[in-house]
C-alpha cells in the first residue's frame, strides 16, 4: 500500500484490550482485535476503516507499513464503549511467484501475533462511501466474502442496536469456503446470530463447492438462488446495496447480475444508476 496516498502524520496509541480466535482450529486463522484508544480524539461511523502502522525496518527502506482494516463496530464503539474499537484480521500469507517461497503478510502477521497489553499505532479513520443510509425505511443489500463481513457486523449493530425503528429489508449475503470458516456465526463467536430474530433480516450463506481445491465461496450461486427478490430489492428506489471482500467479487456479482436481469446491458444501466443515485458502494480488498 502506498502510504502517501493517507495522513499518517497524526498517529494514535493504542493498546490491545482482547485479541480473540474466531475461527476454529484447523482452518484459517482470523482474529477479532478491540483496541483501546483512550485518547483518540476522531469519531467514525459505520463502514470506516482504520489504518494499522507495522514498526519497522521494511523493505526498500520504508519507515512506514500500512494496512487498512475496516471497522467492525458501530459508532458507540464496542459493545458500547466509546474507547474501544474492533478490526477483523486473517492470517495472511502469500507466494513469491519468483522463488515460490512463501512468505507472511506483514500487518496480518504482526496483528495476529498481539496479545493484550501490547500496543500499536493506527491512523485514520478514512473513507465515507460506505454508509448506512438515515431513513429507516430503505432495504439494505449486503454481500461480503471472508473479512469483508466485518463493516457488515458494524451496520447491524447499529441499525438493530441502535435504531430499533429499522423497518427496511436486510438482506446479508455471506461467503465462506466451508461451513466452519464463517465469521460471527460459527461456534467460537455468533454475533450475527443475535439479528436473526429480527423480522426484517435474513442472512443466506455460500460456501465453496470444492473447498479442498481452494475454490472461493460460490456467492454468485447463492444470489442467483434468490435471484427474484434480489433483482426487486436492486429495483426498488428504496434499496441501498453494499459490497465487501476481494475485488474479484465484483466480476462474479457483474455476472451474475446481468444473468438475472436479461442482458449485460440492463445490468449495467441499472448499476449506473445505483451508482449515480448513491446506492451502490463497495469496498474491496486483494
Amino acid at each position: 500500500m502506498n502510504v502517501t496516498e493517507y495522513d499518517i502524520s497524526h498517529p494514535y496509541t493504542a493498546v490491545v484490550a482482547e485479541s480473540e480466535r474466531i475461527t476454529p482450529e484447523g482452518t484459517d486463522e482470523v482474529r477479532h482485535l478491540t483496541l483501546n484508544i483512550s485518547s483518540a480524539t476522531f469519531n467514525y461511523l459505520e463502514g470506516q476503516s482504520i489504518g494499522v502502522l507495522v514498526p519497522g525496518p521494511h523493505s526498500f527502506g520504508n519507515e512506514h507499513h500500512m494496512r487498512l482494516y475496516s471497522i467492525a463496530n458501530a459508532r458507540q464503539g464496542e459493545d458500547g464503549n466509546m474507547a474501544e474499537i474492533s478490526i477483523c484480521v486473517r492470517r495472511c500469507f502469500y507466494i513469491d511467484e519468483i522463488s515460490g517461497e512463501k512468505h507472511p503478510g506483514v500487518a496480518s502477521n504482526f496483528l495476529c501475533d498481539l496479545r493484550s497489553g501490547d500496543q500499536v499505532e493506527i491512523v485514520g479513520p478514512y473513507g465515507r462511501q460506505f454508509l448506512a443510509p438515515k431513513d429507516s425505511a430503505c432495504n439494505l443489500l449486503m454481500i461480503g466474502v471472508g473479512t469483508g463481513i466485518a463493516p457488515f457486523r458494524a451496520f447491524l449493530k447499529h441499525i438493530y442496536s441502535e435504531r430499533s425503528d429499522w423497518k427496511g429489508k436486510v438482506r446479508l449475503f455471506y461467503g465462506a469456503r466451508t461451513g466452519m470458516d464463517k465469521l460471527y456465526l460459527n461456534d467460537k463467536n455468533d454475533d450475527l446470530a443475535n439479528y436473526y430474530d429480527q423480522e426484517t433480516f435474513e442472512a443466506i450463506e455460500a460456501f465453496s463447492p470444492r473447498p479442498h481445491f481452494d475454490e472461493p465461496a460460490d456467492i454468485a450461486g447463492a444470489v442467483r438462488v434468490h435471484a427474484t427478490e434480489v433483482w426487486a430489492m436492486i429495483l426498488n428506489e428504496k434499496t441501498h446495496v453494499y459490497v465487501a471482500g476481494l475485488s474479484s467479487l465484483e466480476d462474479q456479482l457483474d455476472d451474475v447480475l446481468a444473468d438475472i436481469s436479461g442482458s449485460r446491458e440492463t445490468w449495467a444501466a441499472q448499476k449506473q444508476e445505483l451508482i449515480n443515485s448513491h446506492r451502490w458502494s463497495t469496498l474491496f480488498y486483494g
